[in-house]
């Protein structure tokens, strides 16, 4: 649900992080993430094209559907630079949302009744913000940390120069997260496991989204509400 709401791989690790869970699973979901990805991404731009979508609502699509921000930058930049522009601001809106659902999630998986106390057994240890606090992804903290300093402490010029230098690393890291990430995952799992039943979930709510988010970015980005941001 995270993965599909808020903002893919990096909302799923959230989650998982916050629950304690599995991450046999959590490889299972990013796998079902790229999967569906990779088709979309060159899917998404063609109907974009072939609709004739505005390429401001086109980019606002992309954004908001795509999963990852690389497969949104590349799909965008199929379209267009005005579609670029448009999803990036569309996807790290959502990406600001990791923080409080990480915060939600860890409340709710910490207060939560388990199965063993249904049960009768008694719980070890009784909920509290020091259960919260561990259950909590830290990297959160430093994902905010980093963004308000990039915003309000450092000039513009800085924060460019800076954010190149580092993009470099970011690649690599990101690279070897994701190759650690495929030999983890079996696509045999996505069938295999509880009768494909959560593959099957995933899906039918991307497809939803998929949608979905068109209405909304004809809404919020085709005129019929607000004036056309210009992305020039």
């Amino acid at each position: 649900a995270s993965a599909v709401s808020i903002c893919g791989v990096s909302a799923a690790i959230v989650a998982a992080g916050a629950i304690n869970g599995d991450k046999r699973k959590l490889s299972y979901v990013t796998t079902l993430v790229l999967v569906m990805a990779i088709p979309m991404m060159i899917i998404q731009p063609w109907a974009v094209k072939f609709f004739h979508i505005p390429e401001v609502v086109g980019g606002a699509w992309l954004g908001g559907t795509l999963d990852t921000t690389a497969t949104v930058t590349a799909a965008g930049d199929i379209v267009g630079p005005i579609a670029v522009k448009a999803g990036v601001i569309a996807k790290f809106s959502q990406n600001v949302f990791i923080g409080v659902a990480a915060f939600f999630i860890a409340i709710w998986w910490a207060y939560k009744k388990p199965k063993a106390e249904a049960a009768g057994v008694v719980r070890a240890e009784s909920p509290g913000l020091k259960i919260v606090w561990e259950r909590f992804p830290k990297f959160v903290l430093g994902f905010i940390g980093a963004s308000l300093v990039f915003s309000f402490l450092l000039e513009p010029a800085t924060a460019k120069s800076i954010g190149s230098s580092l993009n470099g690393l970011r690649t690599i890291w990101f690279a070897l997260a994701f190759i650690s990430i495929g030999m983890e995952a079996k696509f045999s799992s996505l069938v295999k496991l509880q009768g494909g039943k959560p593959a099957f979930t995933f899906v039918a709510a991307q497809i939803f989204n998929i949608f979905w988010t068109l209405l909304w970015a004809y809404i919020l980005f085709g005129g019929y509400l607000f004036p056309v941001p210009d992305f020039h």
